[in-house]
């Protein structure tokens, strides 16, 4: 007869005990999980079959977290540092709260960092500029203040930054026109201030500029004018004044949505616009223009959208 012995905790081969304990600690710092989606956190499972975590094959080491959209209530524990083969780590929309930990500078092959839709509080962690492999950042929709640190710009491999819908002040460092890979932009719903950096006209691949609802001012440098790539132009509610580029429509011709309104731009609207022909979304509202309306404005149906292009009223 062979007689097995008891444990309250199962043993398994080629465990890092390492990432099984700094999983455990994030878990203790959850306080609501209404979906029990940590339930298959325990002693029974071996870690890299617990719900929201993969590892790889040849290391069993964790290298994705993903627990986003779970209603998870709690603070982010510091040992997320101790994953030190993390390549994505995706919380978002849930309910943390509290600081990012400095610690997630610790993890040097992260490369996709998605928080949106929290609540995490503080400053931007500096050090996750060490992270030299991140792709992307998404902090949208967060309490997040202090300034934008000007070492955003050495990560050379990020193509996504979105840092909308906080309380970011400051201005928009320059560094950020060193993000040649840059594709996604997103800064809206801040309070950032000053002028909009001539450097950005740089991002020679970017697609999506998201910079409305801040407090900007000074005019629209013409080097943004000429990011041919961009499909989605939005400076909406700031202080900016000064004229349209006359050659707006044929620098940026593949325009899907143009949103400058609630500024104090004046002059006239440029008849090139007519030439950016896939435009469907346009909100020019809330500003000094004079003159008339391009006629052919009326030529730019839309059609592979299906969406109508937006009416807009000029101040009397």
């Amino acid at each position: 007869m062979i007689s097995l012995g008891s444990s309250s905790k199962t043993s398994f081969p080629f465990t890092n005990e390492t990432d099984h304990q700094a999983l455990l600690a994030i878990k203790d710092l959850i306080t609501v999980d209404p979906f029990s989606t940590l339930s298959s956190w325990n002693h029974c499972v071996h870690f890299c079959n617990w719900q929201g975590v993969s590892c790889g094959r040849r290391h069993q080491r964790v290298t994705i977290l993903n627990i986003s959209s779970v209603t998870l209530v709690g603070s982010l524990s510091p040992q997320i540092g101790n994953l030190t083969f993390l390549r994505t780590i995706d919380l978002s929309n849930n309910s943390f709260h509290g600081e990012i930990p400095p610690q997630i500078g610790k993890l040097f092959h992260l490369q996709h960092l998605l928080l949106l839709n929290n609540s995490f509080q503080g400053e931007f962690p500096t050090n996750l500029t060490h992270c030299s492999h991140l792709r992307v950042i998404s902090m949208r929709g967060n309490t997040i203040g202090g300034k934008i640190p000007t070492e955003l710009g050495s990560l050379s491999n990020l193509w996504h930054l979105n840092l909308g819908v906080n309380h970011l002040t400051g201005t928009i460092p320059i560094s950020i026109g060193n993000l040649s890979s840059l594709c996604v932009l997103g800064l809206v719903g801040n309070n950032l201030k000053g002028t909009i950096p001539t450097e950005l006209g740089q991002l020679s691949k970017l697609e999506f500029l998201q910079l409305a609802v801040n407090n900007l001012s000074g005019t629209v440098p013409p080097s943004l004018y000429n990011i041919s790539s961009v499909y989605y132009f939005s400076i909406t509610s700031n202080q900016l004044h000064g004229i349209l580029s006359p050659d707006l429509g044929l620098t940026l011709p593949n325009l899907l949505g143009f949103y400058i309104g609630s500024n104090q731009l004046y002059g006239p609207v440029p008849l090139s616009i007519a030439n950016a022909t896939r435009l469907v979304q346009i909100s020019l509202s809330g500003n000094c223009f004079t003159g008339s309306m391009p006629t052919n404005l009326g030529t730019l149906e839309g059609t592979h959208l299906r969406i109508p292009i937006v009416t807009f009223h000029f101040p009397h």
